[in-house]
């Protein structure tokens, strides 16, 4: 269909850009045909990309709906002339004079086309078949003008609402993870160490809860990946620390010369106690059987919380004291188990039950249930170690 004009009615002006869009709409399309609806919810995503806003494209679903046919075709009618009255209407009521404002950004953003009459109203002239030939309204023409762009432009936006998703769930785990370390820190250690870790999640934690955008958001993941490991480092000291201050406790208690033990000791040395009668040796549990390869086979879940794999027993000792309280473990029950257990036995327990976590409800009674269990001869870690490997095995 002919176009004959493309100046505005009345005293809107002539602008340079009015010229640019006229010139614009009447370039090659990018699809002859495209869905209007297809082509619509692909605008709504992109919208920001156009600089249009939910309520133009309530203007603009409006003037789709009174184009005929379902499809947007290069060689069809594509000019639409409904009276403000009736645009009113399948706008949900809204007031002409905000019409009038929505249809002026659709036409700057390049999505509509003005065809004004000589008088201004808008209206089709049909021929002799009755088909249109000739009509005054808005022009959709530019929308498959734009098509290519307006689905490249929604690609983009979904791509990078995506990327901002995964961004912002990393940011929250990374900041649940560093806020419960400095919890337990508290909890274990209470002392002016943790205060400016806490200081500054909080002022992370404000910072999200506003809108941020992506390069925000990156700043707050790299801080938070350069804070997890001075916390974990920090949790290491105080528990090497705590770890220090029990051995010295234990080394002058039983220095005493007072103390059961010494007077234990001395029976024992005059021939007094049976040689069945070693509560120390008892308390200290049997060494492993295990090696411990495989029981880092069997648990590498813990595996994450060591800044190197432990190649010691003594080693998986300290990280199996470290992981503990994250799990719930109290100190006592941890410092029970290992009295009962030995703590390398101790130690493959709790790695077997961090690698069964998601089963467990109370890891803290488990190990207490555990170590009641060892206590009596009852328990011993090689058939939990067995299992978890043949579950392994049966799940790869």
């Amino acid at each position: 269909m002919e176009t004959i004009t493309t100046t505005p009615f009345g005293q809107r002006p002539v602008t340079a850009a009015l010229i640019e869009r006229a010139r614009a709409a009447q370039g090659p399309v990018s699809a002859s045909h495209f869905n209007k609806w297809e082509l619509f919810r692909e605008l709504c995503v992109a919208r920001a990309a156009f600089g249009i806003s939910d309520r133009d494209l309530t203007v603009l679903n409006a003037l789709l709906s009174f184009h005929q046919d379902t499809n947007l075709s290069d060689n069809g009618n594509l000019i639409v002339f409904p009276s403000n009255k009736a645009l009113s209407e399948r706008a949900h009521g809204m007031a002409e004079s905000t019409l009038r404002r929505h249809l002026a950004a659709l036409g700057a953003a390049g999505l509509i086309q003005r065809h004004d009459s000589p008088n201004g109203k808008r209206y089709a002239a049909r021929g002799a078949d009755g088909e249109i030939s000739r009509a005054f309204g808005f022009d959709l023409r530019p929308l498959l003008v734009q098509a290519r762009d307006i689905t490249r432009a929604a690609a983009e936006t979904r791509a990078a609402q995506e990327r901002m998703k995964r961004l912002r769930e990393a940011v929250t785990l990374l900041k649940r993870d560093a806020l419960k370390l400095v919890q337990y820190g508290q909890e274990t250690a209470p002392g002016p160490l943790w205060s400016p870790f806490e200081a500054a999640l909080l002022n992370i934690h404000r910072q999200m809860r506003r809108k941020m955008d992506y390069d925000t958001l990156k700043g707050l993941e790299e801080t938070l990946n350069q804070m997890l490991p001075d916390i974990r480092h920090a949790l290491m000291q105080t528990e090497e620390m705590s770890g220090n201050a029990r051995e010295n406790e234990r080394h002058y208690s039983n220095s005493n010369p007072d103390s059961h033990d010494s007077e234990l000791c001395q029976e024992k040395a005059k021939g007094e106690v049976s040689d069945s009668s070693e509560p120390d040796r008892q308390s200290q549990g049997p060494e492993p059987t295990l090696p411990l390869a495989l029981v880092l086979k069997a648990c590498p879940d813990i595996l994450p919380y060591a800044p190197d794999k432990p190649r010691h027993w003594h080693e998986l000792v300290a990280l199996a004291g470290f992981v503990r309280g994250m799990m719930g473990i109290s100190p006592d029950a941890w410092e029970e188990a290992k009295a009962v257990m030995g703590p390398e036995t101790a130690a493959i327990t709790v790695a077997g039950i961090l690698q069964r976590i998601e089963q467990i409800r109370s890891p803290g009674g488990y190990l207490r249930a555990l170590t009641r269990r060892a206590g009596d001869g009852a328990f011993s870690p090689g058939p939990m170690i067995m299992a978890l490997l043949s579950a392994d095995k049966a799940a790869a």
